[in-house]
């Protein structure tokens, strides 16, 4: 485990990724966490926003109880304001919330109430500050990121291959796309950091194909590398099996037969990432506890196929899968938008 303490570095870190998200002086500024939050995250937030001259405020939860017996985790769906009608009204009345609710707010009920209040969201990720520091939020990778958007919001269909052998069709129509560069600049925004990532959100009953894992692809739920080939069979936007020998296709099946519940075999999200300075490989450097796999979500060129709740398709579940793959090739109507995995220039 890395030691968790105050370091000047850090505070100017935060200060910095505070300034892009356009924090000003006299804003009044929620940090919203929980009693199991990462402390240390929590008093840098408070002292970089102090530094910029914010007004911030401490919301402070309980982290609530255990509802089941299966480990919880990577959802992106906090619990942890439990409609909380107080609670939400000081989120929705602040100029900005520092997210640092143990999962964040990304998929939590309560987040569209508070965007369209006007406040703004950046989800800090209960990552350790060493990987923050790494990652801080890049005004270089927003075009990238705009533009991904805009290909997405254009396109019907979306296809994904490998080598390895995946060969997944993704009907985008009406999809629901987000993601995000790091900073939050305009009210009702939402973001995390670290980020460089573009999602879609596929409507029910429009995946369908096969999807193959390689040794060094990523199960970011159990923050491992795989090391033996799995391949997950998809129709209807459901893994109707998981095939593969081994301990990582034992460990994925049983996670998923866990839930009793037929939404966590669904697709959630689908999209790349875009972040040159993250890395995959840094998931072998840290300790479990010291990282929160977003860096891996994000490294530039990965494929990412998620698991579990999709709203936009009225599925709702708490199980959850991420799974960032390297060396797949995904085009959008034909053009190709990563080849083998190495993003494609912007035209």
């Amino acid at each position: 485990m890395l030691s968790e303490r105050i370091e000047g570095k850090w505070i100017d870190a935060f200060a910095r990724a505070f300034e892009l998200s356009h924090v000003r002086p006299g804003d009044a500024v929620a940090i919203l966490s929980e009693t199991l939050s990462r402390q240390v995250n929590v008093h840098l937030s408070e002292l970089a926003l102090l530094r910029l001259r914010a007004r911030p405020f401490h919301l402070v939860l309980p982290t609530p109880p255990q509802t089941v017996d299966i480990p919880i985790r990577s959802t992106g769906a906090s619990v942890a304001i439990g409609g909380s009608e107080p609670v939400l009204k000081a989120l929705c009345e602040g100029t900005m919330v520092v997210d640092l609710t143990v999962e964040g707010l990304m998929h939590a009920k309560e987040l569209p109430r508070i965007l369209k209040s006007g406040s703004r969201v950046l989800y800090v990720s209960n990552e350790h500050p060493e990987i923050l520091e790494r990652l801080g939020p890049d005004p270089a990778l927003k075009p990238g990121f705009e533009d991904a958007v805009r290909r997405i919001k254009a396109a019907s269909e979306m296809r994904v291959v490998s080598e390895a052998g995946s060969d997944l069709r993704i009907d985008l129509r009406r999809a629901a796309v987000g993601g995000g560069w790091g900073a939050v600049e305009r009210p009702g925004q939402l973001d995390h950091w670290p980020s460089g990532v573009v999602v879609a959100f596929p409507r029910a009953g429009t995946v369908n194909g096969k999807l193959a894992m390689a040794p060094g692809d990523l199960n970011l739920t159990f923050k491992r590398a795989i090391e033996r080939p799995i391949a997950l069979r998809i129709e209807n936007d459901y893994v109707v099996a998981v095939e593969g020998e081994g301990h990582d296709a034992e460990l994925m099946r049983s996670y998923f037969a866990a839930w009793g519940d037929r939404e966590a075999y669904a697709t959630s999200h689908v999209g790349w990432g875009l972040n040159p300075r993250a890395r995959w490989d840094a998931v072998a450097l840290y300790d479990k506890g010291d990282f929160n796999g977003v860096e891996q979500r994000c490294f530039a060129g990965n494929f990412l196929y998620s698991t579990g709740a999709n709203e936009f398709a009225k599925r709702y579940t708490l199980g959850h899968f991420d799974l960032p793959l390297r060396g797949h090739s995904v085009t959008l109507d034909g053009q190709a938008m990563i080849e083998r995995g190495a993003l494609c220039p912007i035209a």
